[in-house]
């Protein structure tokens, strides 16, 4: 039996972990707060952030991070993109030395414009065969709640890759592997600015013409941005790329597709976010990725129009009216 410590006990984490549990792994689950490491104990659920999902029994959860780690073969980094640093920092001390380490965040870091998985390199000096991410449709709520999904996991190293593969793999959750961390880290960071932006277009009542085209042209940003990074061409085609966006950009479930919507709708920044009590990654990463694009000199009109909305206060009309009004160009 694997035993495998996630740290992070968000609506994502304490799915995962029951997708580990189900999987036959021993799972502890960290809480950073210990009020609500006590009341999933209690309760044998996570009513702040998956209410009514029975956690299984073999999810052990606490508040204290090295008893969390103690003896783990595998780190499951469960955290928001931005705070993934800082708490790396924290872990750092009791992070066990050979277990493999897999980032479930989807976002480029503000200022270093760095991917989580170089984050992890950067901060613990773990080697790529210690490095791996999770990526995919990956609706926290739908896969708590056991409903078929399919999944990448991403290594440099194929063998560890395939090893995860088995440790996370259950009759309703398929996961692939993938050698190309480049491509799957930037698509899933990408598709939660670009659901931004089909959030906006439903706010304002926009048809699925023009959602359509966010989502076939944000697909064809990413892809370009990938590309100059070294990303392989055809993972944006799978699950890691057309998947994910498909499903971040057209489910009610997704946080960024929500706030986007709020600001289609007329709602401020600052309200939008309220309204959500979960992290939004696209939100603080469009602003990241679109500085990533400008450092590769790579054009990312609709990153750059979501930019101007969460960050300089642009309306969603005057977004459109700049995206629809650009220069004629082929499409290849």
């Amino acid at each position: 039996m694997t035993r495998v410590a996630v740290l992070g006990s968000g609506s994502w984490g304490t799915a995962f972990s029951i997708v580990l549990a189900d999987a036959g792994a021993s799972v502890s689950l960290w809480a950073r707060r210990p009020e609500l490491s006590s009341a999933i104990a209690a309760a044998g659920e996570n009513s702040a952030y998956l209410p009514g999902v029975p956690v299984p029994p073999s999810v052990v959860p606490t508040a204290d991070v090295a008893e969390a780690l103690d003896g783990a073969e595998v780190v499951v980094l469960a955290v928001p993109a931005q705070t993934l640093r800082s708490n790396l920092e924290q872990f750092a001390p009791v992070l066990p030395s050979s277990a493999v380490l897999l980032s479930l965040a989807k976002g480029i870091e503000l200022h270093s414009c760095k991917r989580m998985s170089e984050v992890v390199a950067e901060t613990t000096g773990a080697p790529p065969e210690r490095i791996a991410v999770l990526t995919g449709p990956n609706l926290a709520r739908e896969i708590a709640s056991r409903q078929p999904s399919a999944s990448v996991v991403a290594c440099a190293d194929e063998e560890v890759a395939e090893r995860l593969q088995d440790v996370v793999r259950t009759p309703w959750f398929r996961p692939y592997t993938n050698s190309d961390v480049v491509g799957c880290e930037l698509a899933g960071a990408i598709k939660n600015v670009i659901a931004l932006a089909v959030g906006m277009a439903a706010g304002m009542g926009l048809g699925d013409n023009a959602k359509a085209s966010l989502v076939t042209r944000g697909l064809a940003e990413t892809a370009r941005l990938g590309s100059r990074l070294g990303a392989n061409p055809l993972t944006f085609a799978g699950l890691a790329g057309l998947g994910d966006l498909v499903a971040t950009c057209y489910s009610p479930l997704s946080r960024n597709r929500s706030i986007g919507e709020r600001l289609g709708q007329g709602a401020a920044l600052a309200e939008a976010v309220a309204s959500l009590s979960q992290t939004a990654e696209g939100v603080k990463s469009a602003e990241s990725v679109l500085e990533l694009a400008s450092l590769h000199e790579v054009d990312m009109p609709i990153a750059e129009q979501v930019v101007r909305v969460v960050r300089d206060g642009a309306s969603p009309r005057e977004a459109v009216e700049a995206l629809m009004t650009r220069s004629a160009k082929p499409e290849l």
